[in-house]
């Protein structure tokens, strides 16, 4: 019985945190629990959200990307840059962006057999030059206020339609982890990368895939943000990967490859949100959430090798 009731924790413990997380910062907030604030909520883990799902992915394969939070601040400066051609073009542009920067973080990390943080730590710090470049260090306003309406807009006049493409996506990535080979393949390759090339599966291919994907949902991300705003700043972006490491390591996803899902993916996504919401609503200052925020990375990192979910 002692047993059950671990295992049980272990399994469920990302949603033992959001209902404990919940629960604290209605007490400690008059404003957390009204319906405005968690429109504000869903709003804002669609963003960090998108990303995550392609990070779950790249994790899963055993790998990492730094670079997701500038990929991101680069594209979403690209969709407002490229306005005056028209909204689709510029949306076009910048999802070519995001996955062409991924392909070439996986053909560096599969085809060249360069460390993954190695690799997204140099395209971090290239990508935010290219931000610098692009913006001339200045923000980028929109022209057209028609781009807003993809932040704006409310499905049924209450749910923000950013967190309705997250949701979707989200349903379709863990459709893809679960049913399709591209899937499991992903999961022998973290697991073990040398028994997976034993058994003819093509990891250098599934590896580039998946680091376009990772490209392709923080592009995704920017475009939202940028049309939340109507406009794009080099200050974009700054911690966003940490954010979205904290959220899918949180989520019960190993680091060292091999192990996780999006559906708790999900429930770290919530626990971070509500905890920077709340944070904020209780009026501590930026600087001590950040604190908070490292402190609960440290944390995760080492209760994830005490509370990984069992495997059933």
């Amino acid at each position: 019985m002692k047993k059950q009731i671990i295992d049980f924790i272990k399994n469920q413990s990302i949603w033992i945190i959001l209902i404990l997380s919940v629960s604290f910062f209605g007490v400690m907030t008059a404003n957390f629990l009204t319906l405005r604030n968690f429109q504000n909520i869903l709003l804002q883990i669609s963003i960090n959200g998108l990303m995550a799902i392609g990070m779950t992915y790249v994790i899963i394969n055993g790998e990492i990307d730094l670079s997701i939070a500038m990929i991101y601040a680069l594209c979403a400066a690209l969709v407002i840059g490229f306005q005056p051609l028209g909204i689709l073009p510029s949306v076009l542009i910048a999802m070519a962006t995001g996955i062409i920067i991924g392909a070439i973080n996986g053909i560096f990390v599969a085809k060249a057999e360069i460390n993954s943080f190695i690799v997204t730590l140099a395209a971090m710090i290239g990508v935010r030059g290219l931000l610098f470049i692009y913006t001339g260090e200045r923000a980028i306003l929109g022209t057209d206020l028609r781009f807003t309406l993809l932040a704006s807009y409310r499905v049924g006049g209450l749910i923000p339609l950013p967190a309705v493409i997250f949701i979707v996506f989200l349903a379709i990535g863990e459709y893809v982890l679960r049913n399709t080979s591209h899937g499991r393949n992903a999961y022998a390759i973290g697991g073990n990368k040398d028994a997976a090339e034993k058994a003819g599966i093509a990891v250098k291919k599934h590896i580039i895939i998946n680091f376009m994907l990772c490209g392709a949902m923080a592009a995704t991300a920017g475009i939202i943000a940028a049309s939340r705003m109507n406009t794009a700043t080099t200050t974009l972006g700054t911690m966003n990967h940490l954010w979205v490491i904290i959220a899918v390591v949180l989520g019960g996803t190993n680091l060292k490859g091999g192990y996780g899902n999006l559906v708790r993916t999900l429930g770290g996504i919530f626990v971070v949100g509500i905890l920077d919401n709340g944070l904020n609503l209780m009026g501590v200052h930026t600087f001590y959430n950040m604190l908070f925020m490292g402190i609960i990375l440290i944390l995760v990192i080492y209760l994830g090798k005490k509370l990984e979910p069992v495997k059933t």
